[in-house]
């Protein structure tokens, strides 16, 4: 290999981790992403800062926080919050050019309003929005010169709203072969510049961002009809009564007109997201075929991941929102390194927070101060991790329809969530690993409580996240008299 190897990063929008085989899922077919698994590492405890698209992914732009790049929404349902990266935000492209490395991206960009990859150090397109811009000139120029059908779903799979209304589409059929659709469209060209790069003497960062299997899903019907519908289990956490729980989950559970539907269609639309799974795990394999073909793989990291987790049905909901189960926040993670591990099921805790660390580290530049992830090196190469390595997760949320704000705080064993505007919550994911029953004011959690609600404290402080304000006064966190309203007097 290469002093300073290519790095490949391949992204999903909005995929479960348990839709894939390699993380237990014995119908949905991903034969592409499995074997990426067995031939390198795959994080069992992955996760995301936040189950957002737009906040997500500047997190995996510029190595920080939400709270700490300030990008805390998607635009396209913004109440107020910023609609761009500040002006003085310097993504890991910097660090990689600097190492001398092309960096390019192709696909889902959906990190602001209006700028795109350029103004961010990466070649290719800007494809705005959190879904396919199917009007694109790109893409309709693609599909004439393949003499393709235009697309224009049909037999679209709806609920109602609790006002009357038509609801959220949910998936529809596609009159077209796969190569049709916007993320065949995607693979296509990566592969082309993935060719460009591979004939230039400099290493590369590539980044292939496809938009599904995030809702709705428009598929051929081969491919919406791969799977048996009433062959596909329901979740159990269907039957979660949202009972002792914060009040927005019923309240998303009735936007995304969960009651509606009846078990059939819950068994279509769950069929539907694993048949878009399995065409995305094909797109994999093109690009996986693509290094071979080139006479590279031996000199490129592939890293595969997601920018957040979906509901598709559990606990009542679909898509994500105010709500930090497993479902949205734990994520597929898995990286094949030439060299490195294979075949490892690695259970440290890792956050996409850690990608930019992971990629600067790996071309041979410094870590940059600011970048609040680790360097995931050391797990890719069987070295020891650092004596510190974390041992939980902190996660934050800030709405999406409207300002929710919550943090979290997950261990291997437990999670705690604070909703200031509601109940807070208490999991125990060795008994409870679907968090079904919300254990907070349970006196047997008493300490666990009390230990949590610190270490998130601390945490908090220590990331100069301004939300552990209302914990001061409100949980017992600190140990001596704190002015918690900021007076500046004497106290």
């Amino acid at each position: 290999m290469n002093k300073k190897p290519n790095i490949l990063f391949l992204c999903t929008d909005q995929q479960r981790a348990d839709s894939l085989g390699c993380y237990g899922n014995d119908i949905c077919q991903t034969p592409h992403i499995d074997s990426l698994a067995a031939e390198g590492v795959r994080f069992t405890q992955a996760f995301t800062p936040t189950s957002i698209c737009t906040p997500a992914r500047g997190s995996m732009l510029t190595g920080m926080m939400p709270h700490r790049h300030r990008l805390l929404a998607n635009f396209e349902r913004n109440v107020g919050y910023l609609t761009e990266l500040p002006a003085e935000t310097v993504p890991y492209a910097t660090y990689l050019r600097a190492a001398g490395y092309n960096v390019g991206t192709m696909g889902k960009w959906h990190i602001g309003e209006h700028l795109g990859p350029e103004a961010y150090g990466f070649d290719g397109p800007h494809f705005p929005g959190w879904g396919p811009p199917v009007q694109h000139p790109a893409y309709q120029a693609y599909l004439a010169e393949n003499h393709l059908p235009p697309f224009a779903p049909h037999d679209l799979v709806r609920g109602r709203f609790p006002n009357g209304m038509p609801g959220n589409v949910i998936a529809g059929i596609y009159d077209g072969p796969e190569e049709g659709l916007f993320d065949s469209f995607i693979t296509t060209r990566a592969i082309e510049q993935l060719r460009t790069y591979a004939a230039q003497d400099a290493p590369f960062f590539w980044a292939c961002n496809w938009f599904g299997p995030h809702l709705p899903y428009f598929l051929p019907r081969a491919e919406f009809e791969r799977y048996a519908a009433a062959e596909i289990p329901l979740p159990p956490t269907m039957a979660d009564t949202l009972q002792d729980k914060p009040r927005v989950q019923a309240h998303y559970a009735a936007h995304w007109a969960f009651d509606s539907f009846s078990p059939a269609d819950w068994h279509t639309i769950i069929a539907a997201n694993w048949g878009y799974v399995s065409l995305l795990d094909r797109q994999v394999g093109r690009l996986l075929h693509a290094l071979d073909d080139l006479g590279i793989a031996e000199e490129t990291i592939v890293i595969f991941a997601t920018d957040h987790g979906g509901f598709v049905g559990s606990h009542r909901m679909q898509d994500k929102g105010p709500a930090m189960y497993d479902d949205t926040y734990r994520v597929p993670f898995i990286v094949r390194a030439p060299a490195g591990r294979a075949g490892v099921a690695d259970d440290h805790m890792v956050t996409l927070v850690d990608l930019p660390a992971t990629y600067v580290d790996l071309a041979g530049h410094p870590v940059p101060a600011a970048f609040d992830g680790c360097t995931l090196a050391p797990l890719l190469y069987g070295e020891n991790p650092p004596p510190t390595w974390r041992d939980h997760i902190i996660a934050e949320f800030h709405g999406h329809h409207f300002p929710c704000p919550q943090r979290m705080i997950r261990t291997h064993t437990h999670k705690l969530v604070i909703n200031p505007p509601d109940i807070d919550e208490l999991y125990d994911l060795v008994q409870d690993p679907l968090e079904m029953t919300n254990q907070f004011e349970n006196p047997a959690y008493a300490e666990v409580r009390r230990v949590l609600l610190r270490q998130l404290y601390a945490d908090l402080r220590a990331g100069h996240d301004n939300f552990h304000h209302w914990m001061t006064s409100m949980y017992p966190v600190v140990t001596e008299a704190v002015d918690a309203s900021l007076s500046q007097y004497k106290v």
